[in-house]
């Protein structure tokens, strides 16, 4: 199979071994297309948290692929995507990013619509003739659930569903948003950023433990030696899981898996101070959740296709073309909880996925290599051998390999594989 073989003709099997892909996968505009089609257009695909449009009439402009949506909340509370176009002539009817109103309405010819994308008003109605049937003009509508706040939408009707797709993960979906420290979790604002890269590239990124202290030696040497320590996972005992459908969990930090376990251990000493402003408001034992969720989790969650839990804030990717992605890194924060503790999170955000942090730029920086990479010697793979063949079995029946394996990868791949041969 070669770059010009037409896409319908294409064996993607071929694409995808257990240990290797081609190098086709980063470059191949054919490749990408069809990727829109049979991952992007079939799947569950993460379009927003449920903080971000919280009362009736609010709404969220996102992205399923390549299509952009509008993430609603009807009159009666009920949630909608829908695709953002116009159906007269396409033009977007939504250009705010987020806020709150009562209708739709396209910019160009003025034809308005509902919350729920129900077609309402449409000037000098008699250019139209009288079988003209406004019921089957609204607004295109995605399938739409949600998990533990976490919205997901999906232009396939017949999508199996949400909590089968989540399968494995939504126990670890469940732990990470125990970082609420007994409130709510909530957005609390984002930075977003493209790069010059294929969007599997990120995909993988998520559960790569083998690069941390190689990209992220600044942000190490930047930490107390209490910190440096707890991030000098490779050579602990974490470990990356396979959960089924390209979903998978890099466990870095296992006594932080639970952030209500163990909530005697002594508080570490950077948040010593945090603790005694916290005292002042709340019992010790409320202190301490609130201390543990500040610090965050102790694992990535990896989401097929395009969300990760990391830590303590979400990734979202989203695929702009064949060689490149966008990215939003969206900070968490506890709904109704302490100030104080809030600002040290976003705080700690800024440290490492801030665009004046330690991490993301330099993430994002090797991103781009290995797109640049790419562009030499086509005839060879790209590996995601590592952990192959040295893997245990989970209780689930999936591979389970230690915190540098590239277990992730190939679930992702394998996901991707079974997905694009349907």
């Amino acid at each position: 199979m070669t770059l010009d073989t037409p896409a319908t003709d294409r064996d993607w099997a071929a694409l995808v071994d257990d240990d290797r892909v081609r190098t086709s996968m980063y470059k191949d505009p054919a490749i990408f297309d069809a990727e829109m089609e049979k991952i992007f257009g079939k799947t569950w695909v993460w379009v927003g948290h449920t903080s971000e449009v919280p009362d009736k009439g609010s709404f969220k402009t996102s992205w399923v692929g390549l299509q952009p949506v509008i993430i609603s909340r009807d009159r009666k509370g009920v949630l909608h995507v829908l695709v953002n176009r116009c159906r007269h002539r396409s033009a977007t009817v939504c250009e705010i990013a987020k806020g709150k109103t009562s209708s739709f309405q396209c910019p160009y010819h003025g034809w308005g619509y509902a919350l729920d994308g129900s077609l309402r008003g449409v000037p000098y109605t008699e250019g139209y003739s009288a079988d003209f049937d406004k019921s089957q003009m609204g607004l295109k509508k995605l399938k739409v659930d949600v998990y533990n706040g976490m919205i997901f939408a999906s232009f396939d009707t017949d999508v199996e569903p949400l909590e089968d797709f989540l399968g494995n993960a939504k126990v670890w979906i469940d732990l990470f948003m125990k970082q609420g420290g007994g409130f709510p979790v909530k957005t609390a604002g984002e930075h977003q950023f493209k790069f010059p890269g294929n969007w599997k590239i990120q995909l993988e990124n998520t559960t790569d433990a083998y690069h941390f202290p190689v990209v992220h030696k600044p942000f190490l040497q930047s930490l107390d030696a209490e910190g440096a320590e707890q991030f000098d996972f490779l050579e602990g005992d974490g470990y990356v899981e396979d959960l089924g459908n390209g979903h998978s969990v890099m466990v870095m930090m296992p006594e932080l898996v639970d952030l209500e376990d163990d909530l005697d251990r002594d508080i570490p000493e950077r948040f010593a101070a945090l603790a005694e402003t916290l005292r002042k408001d709340y019992d010790e034992d409320q202190v301490r959740r609130i201390v543990r969720a500040v610090g965050g989790t102790g694992f990535n969650l990896n989401l097929f296709p395009n969300a990760a839990c990391s830590i303590s804030f979400f990734r979202i990717l989203r695929p702009v073309s064949v060689t490149e992605t966008a990215i939003r890194h969206i900070a968490l924060a506890m709904d109704g909880g302490p100030v104080a503790g809030n600002q040290m999170r976003l705080r700690m955000h800024e440290h490492f996925q801030g665009p004046m942090g330690f991490g993301s730029p330099d993430d994002a920086e090797v991103w781009e290599r290995v797109q640049r990479g790419a562009d030499g010697g086509p005839d060879l793979d790209i590996m995601v051998n590592r952990g192959d063949g040295l893997e245990k079995t989970s209780e689930n029946g999936l591979p389970v390999g230690d915190v540098s394996a590239e277990t992730g990868m190939r679930s992702a791949y394998q996901m991707w594989k079974r997905m694009m041969a349907q």
